[in-house]
């Protein structure tokens, strides 16, 4: 029998690990058919792979034919991301940061990060360190 990988969201650096085959990409590659992404943190991926001369769209289509499901950052999601600013303006999160943590409250799922900024951090989400 064989085991199915943990849900998690992922967080732009992480699935940007994956993509460019950077340290921590393995642990990426093992739970992106059961992930989850806000399209706050899918655009951060998106304007990277244009910025380095890849096809935005194509990567997306990518990235979605390979299980991740993406979550449409709505004015719900809005409310929690602003809530966020608060408890997490010490360690400098940044929007897309704070909207992969809203995310993974709403889903009550941990958030998989390649940012070790976020090893304090303490909002009710359990988050994990690709490094």
């Amino acid at each position: 029998m064989t085991q199915r990988p943990a849900a998690c969201v992922l967080d732009a650096s992480a699935v940007l690990a994956w993509l460019y085959g950077e340290p921590g990409a393995g642990r990426v590659e093992a739970v992106i058919e059961a992930s989850h992404i806000s399209t706050v943190n899918l655009a951060e991926v998106l304007s990277k792979v244009a910025e380095r001369g890849g096809q935005a769209r194509q990567a997306r289509l990518d990235l979605q034919s390979y299980g991740l499901r993406v979550h449409d950052f709505s004015p719900e999601q809005a409310d929690a991301c602003a809530e966020l600013r608060p408890p997490t303006r010490a360690w400098g999160l940044s929007l897309g940061d704070r909207a992969c943590l809203a995310l993974g409250r709403k889903l009550g799922l941990p958030v998989l990060t390649a940012d070790q900024a976020w090893d304090s951090v303490q909002v009710g989400v359990t988050v994990e360190s690709l490094r």
